[in-house]
């Protein structure tokens, strides 16, 4: 979590983190415990024969155990983290690769869950976004519906939340003639992806509205 305390913004902080299911460890578990009990079975045999080969065949039991350090070490530092500005994905244990995307440019967010996803609670969320990346894929994420609860939470805040202390009063209501140049300028944001077409519709509705 200190890596990523660097990679925030003045005032950006952290709303959820999270990480992939348990259960992407499950099958690396099965296979390390199987080739544990194959070469403790060797062993045994081995040192039933002669007690120093038996014993330095057990030092093969160092293999499983550091393909499972690996992989858990691999596991634990892919994190998926949602801020108040973005979500921001980030893995490697020692060679560090950063991904986010800006919550202004998220235009939508899908989430899929199986039936055992369901049961043990993990599953898939898709985020598509209007940058050059266009479309994240978070696979086997824990807790997938708190994830994409908290992002989309934190998108509303930034277009409807409230005003934070400190800030300038909000400006007077627009008078008619200012209505058409205020539509423009909400059409361009629209087509640099910094408003959804939902958004665009319902402000230029409100502003419509006051003509």
């Amino acid at each position: 979590m200190k890596y990523v305390q660097q990679l925030l913004g003045e005032n950006e902080q952290v709303v959820l983190s999270s990480r992939q299911s348990w259960v992407v460890l499950l099958r690396d578990v099965l296979i390390n415990l199987v080739i544990a009990v194959v070469i403790l079975g060797v062993t045994f045999v081995a040192y039933s024969l002669a007690p120093t080969q038996g014993f330095l065949l057990g030092l093969l039991l160092l293999i499983p155990a550091g393909r499972f350090v690996i992989e858990f070490s691999h596991w634990f530092s892919r994190e998926y983290i949602v801020t108040n500005r973005r979500v921001i994905q980030v893995d490697g244990v020692i060679n560090k690769n950063v991904i986010d995307s800006s919550l202004e440019k998220v235009n939508d967010v899908r989430m899929t869950q199986s039936v055992i996803g369901r049961l043990l609670n993990y599953g898939d969320v898709e985020i598509l976004t209007a940058s050059e990346l266009g479309t994240n894929m978070f696979r086997r994420i824990g807790n997938p519906i708190k994830f994409k609860t908290a992002m989309l939470n934190e998108k509303e805040k930034l277009g409807f939340g409230e005003t934070p202390a400190g800030a300038p009063a909000p400006a007077s209501a627009p008078t008619p003639t200012q209505v058409p140049a205020l539509i423009a300028s909400l059409n361009a944001m629209r087509q640099e992806g910094l408003i959804t077409e939902e958004e665009y519709q319902k402000k230029k509705a409100e502003l419509l509205a006051r003509m």
